[in-house]
């Protein structure tokens, strides 16, 4: 996939470079360009709020480029349930997962007692999940009520030098954001 081949080793080390200071970045996830930054990082996340001029009781989404990465929110829950979270993964479906003992942060998890999640099968996504060794907010790289950008130069309008690295790639081939279902109840919110 170009995807892959444009993301040489060179700028996958800038980008976990970043990632790993505390940075911001913007990359090619399955429909639409993502913020990322080290889930675990308040400054960093707070840096993609206010960049967004997003309300941190929103929540956001963790990425991850394996299951593994992710176990630690499955393990507390019934095997009913993770199986039915493994049922869309890897690939496009954000999954709603309970975080029974609090594991991910509230400036991540936002109001809420669920965390959106979603293993992906983006190659850009996994190989910087992957590099990272964790998984990595994702959110729509735009400001609050803008659209979603879909191409780099669309993210240098948008946030020009706000950014740590901007990671070249393409996106996947899905034209809308991913599905949204909650493991709990079945239902898809998105």
């Amino acid at each position: 996939m170009a995807a892959l081949n444009a993301l040489n080793e060179q700028q996958l080390q800038l980008a976990c470079s970043a990632i790993l200071r505390g940075g911001v970045i913007a990359y090619p996830t399955e429909a639409v360009w993502g913020l990322g930054c080290d889930p675990w990082n308040l400054q960093a996340v707070t840096r993609i709020l206010e960049l967004k001029n997003r309300r941190m009781e929103k929540g956001l989404i963790l990425v991850a480029a394996s299951v593994e990465q992710i176990r630690f929110l499955l393990n507390p829950l019934s095997e009913e349930l993770q199986l039915a979270a493994l049922s869309y993964w890897p690939g496009p479906v954000t999954c709603l997962l309970p975080d029974v003992n609090r594991q991910v942060p509230d400036w991540v998890r936002g109001s809420h007692s669920s965390i959106a999640v979603r293993v992906s099968e983006h190659p850009v996504v996994k190989a910087l999940c992957e590099s990272a060794g964790m998984p990595l907010v994702s959110t729509s790289c735009n400001p609050a009520g803008q659209e979603p950008a879909r191409d780099a130069s669309q993210v240098r309008r948008y946030f020009d030098d706000h950014l740590d690295h901007i990671v070249p790639g393409d996106l996947g081939g899905n034209r809308k954001p991913s599905r949204i279902i909650d493991i709990v109840s079945g239902k898809q919110l998105r």
